[in-house]
């Protein structure tokens, strides 16, 4: 039967994602970035959409939920994957409010009045059967697709708006949203950039040759000299593996310390985060938040004889509270922190926040 061999297909498909996804984070970092996971997660439920079996948006909501735990689950540190689960459950609502003949901020705007009187909007509301749910569900995902492909250069764009001649910029490992970001600067603008080299993994010292590979003048430093140099420094510019529901961050190793230097100098702290990265998540939410690997960088297992007698914890990710951030750039535009809550409203539904 071809709607057999379609499931085993897709049973497939998601089994490979869930394994590749568990072996990406095993290393000593994400070994794709999380635009391509980004890409690759909301493809795949693209591909869930249009092949598994379900007759109404409810369905395919628990569908959609069900995988999605899994995908979670796979590998909790990575938390771009949850982030598009959440962008398509919400583009699953927004259709079928459509289809009803009502909108989803309508929705929203009385949900305070119904949650007092009717206990909040029952998943009831998702049994009803429409005929073209489907093709609008995957229509609105292929241009959530189109708008992850543009939001590296989207952000790359504002460059000139943030740099200027004869700047020193500071940043810390390697980002390539801030890469691309400050390679687009460059095509108009002389300056310095100061790289700190982000040990133990050094991710910095790819991030100089690459800078200094498209002719931009590039000094890379060790992470304790970041103190001493910020005084010369005009601007810090850094990537973030998440932007938290606090307008914190979640970002590599080191990059807090570069982060409280900066507020002790007054230098202003810019954040090129595009829109999949923000994330529902709390920073109190200890068992995703952390994550661990191997310190054999720091201290090789060749040293036997002090390795008996130690403990070494090697963190991959720092907190980054909201009140050392001017600024974030996203690829709708620039934000304060505090306008964060605004756009977790815009993105997702609250009752996805827990999948």
């Amino acid at each position: 039967m071809p709607g057999s061999d379609k499931e085993t297909d897709l049973t497939e498909r998601i089994e490979a994602f869930l394994s590749d996804l568990k072996r990406g984070g095993s290393g000593t970092g994400p070994l794709r970035g999380s635009a391509e996971t980004a890409r690759e997660t909301t493809a795949l439920l693209r591909r869930i959409t249009a092949q598994a079996r379900w007759s109404s948006a409810g369905d395919l909501m628990e569908i959609i939920r069900k995988e999605g735990r899994r995908m979670v689950a796979a590998q909790p540190s990575e938390t771009t994957v949850g982030n598009m689960i959440r962008r398509v459950l919400k583009i699953i609502r927004e259709e079928y409010a459509r289809s009803r003949g009502s909108s989803e901020e309508t929705d929203q705007q009385e949900s305070l009045h119904k949650l007092l009187t009717s206990g909040g909007l029952s998943e009831e509301n998702f049994r009803l059967h429409f005929a073209p749910l489907k093709a609008n569900v995957i229509e609105a995902i292929n241009e959530l697709l189109t708008e992850l492909e543009g939001t590296t250069d989207n952000i790359a764009m504002q460059a000139l708006e943030h740099i200027h001649s004869n700047e020193v910029i500071m940043t810390i490992g390697r980002s390539r949203t801030v890469e691309a970001f400050l390679k687009d600067a460059a095509r108009k603008r002389k300056f310095h950039v100061i790289v700190a080299e982000c040990a133990p993994f050094c991710q910095g010292h790819e991030m100089a040759t690459s800078l200094s590979k498209a002719g931009i003048e590039t000094t890379v430093i060790a992470d304790a000299a970041i103190f001493a140099v910020m005084s010369r420094v005009n601007k810090v510019i850094i990537g973030t593996q998440t932007v938290l529901a606090n307008g914190g961050l979640r970002a590599v190793n080191g990059t807090h310390t570069l982060a409280l230097a900066a507020k002790h100098h007054s230098t202003p702290l810019i954040v090129c985060a595009p829109m999949f990265k923000l994330s529902p998540q709390f920073p109190n939410e200890e068992d995703t938040f952390h994550k661990f690997v191997s310190p054999h960088e720091v201290l090789p297992f060749t040293e036997g004889e002090i390795l008996s007698k130690v403990n070494v914890h090697c963190p991959v990710f720092d907190y980054v509270p909201p009140e050392l951030i001017t600024l974030f750039i996203s690829n709708i535009g620039g934000h304060a922190p505090s306008y964060i809550y605004r756009l977790m409203s815009e993105l997702y539904h609250p009752e996805d926040h827990e999948l």
